[in-house]
């Protein structure tokens, strides 16, 4: 299958490109390790393959709707 086949029916079953997918996938694990491990920001953002604590952060906002550290202490409050 070409690339470009495989991207038209990769986005056809999940709404996202390939590297969109990706990108959620690592925020999540991201999330996962926070949350359940309480593992830091920084040190989760590296685990899950970013560079940048920024931009880590910007793209949890994104998606999370919230930045990670309100995120993770309103879901401790939570609990």
């Amino acid at each position: 299958m070409s690339e470009p086949a495989f991207r038209r029916h990769f986005h056809a079953i999940t709404t996202l490109s390939p590297l969109q997918f990706q990108k959620q996938l690592r925020l999540i694990e991201a999330r996962r390790l926070m949350r359940a491990e309480s593992t830091k920001i920084a040190q989760a953002a590296q685990i899950v393959g970013y560079a940048s604590v920024a931009q880590f952060t910007r793209e949890y906002g994104r998606l999370i709707l919230a930045p990670p550290g309100k995120n993770i202490r309103d879901a401790n409050v939570a609990a």
